[in-house]
């Protein structure tokens, strides 16, 4: 696994506002990153992300069916006891899910350490599945990358399929697209999936969450009007359970991508879960509820809220000194302690790598770079190839 310096391509803003990828830069910022390259062996690829990527995802749908059967572990997940029921009859008949996204520290040798699940809403779609695809064909026509190179990338092709698939469950319905206003990353994700949809052949709409109002019979409707039978929705369902309109999920006879059963593993007790259900496992790090006496094992440790997002209110740990510590809005719903693995270091650059997942599938990888230790929502994406 080497980073490597590459000239950009000099009309890439403009092509990138010509196809849609208009938050490339983020509050003067640059978020895409094509000053460098991340290259890696075939071996790498399958056997050190490919492979253990598919293990880790079916070890977490086993902790769905462990917590699913117990209100001990629905409240350890800090979710409301008014959706169990929904939750256990979504993941008992199996609801469809479209895609995830695990984000892994790795850095050539050894075996990659699973961090966290985005299983719910991950980003950053577009410019895996399309972007750097388009960045690595100019460059090789360039000649500024070997001919030989490849990509593991087969994100945009599994997820027109997994539409195709999901097409047959939901015939002659139009799938409605969420996101919030005044997100260009979320509203970017959102237009990309309804590209991929459409050429799955399903019919879309957007409506911003916002909008969605909710009928004299209890069903979601956009602003025509028009009830809303499908949807997409690039909101967290952990929001969506403690706000009012969320209760109506239930009885609104709306299928939602994701399903509910995925506010499971998108959270972050799913950690000491898989610690105890996998002790051991070369892909885990040692990870405990914040209370339990093992906890105490750990000397240095990342301290997780159980809902946080983008780094937010994470710190890292080194004995009773806490040495890093982000702001944000979570805390209250409770923390995990997972044990202190920190990210590979490219000159200044520490680097997570996420792994995509088309229904159960391995379908690509993303690269992000920061300055700092922990992964935020500016950090730079940068792309990378097969040799």
């Amino acid at each position: 696994m080497l980073r490597i310096p590459c000239a950009e391509r000099p009309d890439w803003k403009q092509k990138a506002e010509t196809f849609g990828f208009r938050f490339h830069t983020m509050h003067g910022e640059p978020y895409w990153d094509e000053s460098a390259y991340y290259q890696f062996t075939l071996q790498q690829i399958e056997r050190d992300l490919e492979d253990p990527t598919a293990e880790i995802h079916q070890m977490c749908l086993e902790v769905v069916e462990q917590v699913v059967k117990s209100e001990e572990l629905m409240r350890r997940f800090a979710i409301p006891e008014f959706y169990w029921d929904q939750i256990a009859t979504s993941w008992y008949e199996r609801e469809p899910s479209l895609y995830s996204r695990i984000d892994l520290a790795y850095n050539g040798t050894g075996p990659a350490k699973f961090y966290e699940n985005n299983a719910d809403t991950p980003t950053s779609l577009y410019e895996t599945g399309f972007w750097q695809w388009l960045w690595l064909e100019e460059q090789v026509d360039r000649g500024k990358v070997n001919r030989q190179a490849d990509q593991f990338n087969a994100l945009q092709e599994l997820l027109i399929n997994r539409f195709s698939q999901l097409k047959t469950q939901m015939p002659d319905h139009q799938l409605h697209f969420a996101c919030c206003k005044d997100t260009d990353e979320d509203r970017g994700t959102v237009q990309y999936l309804q590209d991929c949809a459409e050429q799955a052949g399903i019919p879309g709409a957007f409506v911003y969450v916002e909008d969605i109002g909710i009928s004299d019979k209890g069903r979601f409707t956009d602003l025509n009007d028009t009830p809303i039978s499908w949807m997409f929705k690039l909101y967290p369902w952990e929001f969506m359970q403690r706000e009012d309109y969320g209760k109506h999920v239930a009885s609104s006879h709306c299928r939602m991508i994701e399903p509910i059963w995925k506010s499971i593993i998108s959270n972050k007790a799913l950690l000491p879960m898989l610690w105890r259900l996998f002790p051991d496992h070369p892909n885990l790090l040692p990870a405990f509820f914040e209370d339990d006496n093992a906890a105490s094992e750990l000397g240095e440790y990342v301290r997780k809220p159980i809902f946080s997002r983008e780094g937010a209110n994470i710190s890292v740990h080194k004995g009773n000194e806490i040495v890093i510590e982000g702001d944000g809005p979570y805390g209250a719903e409770g923390h995990v302690l997972q044990a202190w693995h920190p990210l590979p270091r490219y000159e200044d650059n520490y680097t997570l790598i996420g792994s995509w997942l088309v229904n159960d599938q391995p379908a690509g990888i993303s690269i992000r770079e920061d300055k700092g230790p922990i992964t935020q929502d500016l950090s730079r994406f940068l792309p990378h190839i097969i040799l």
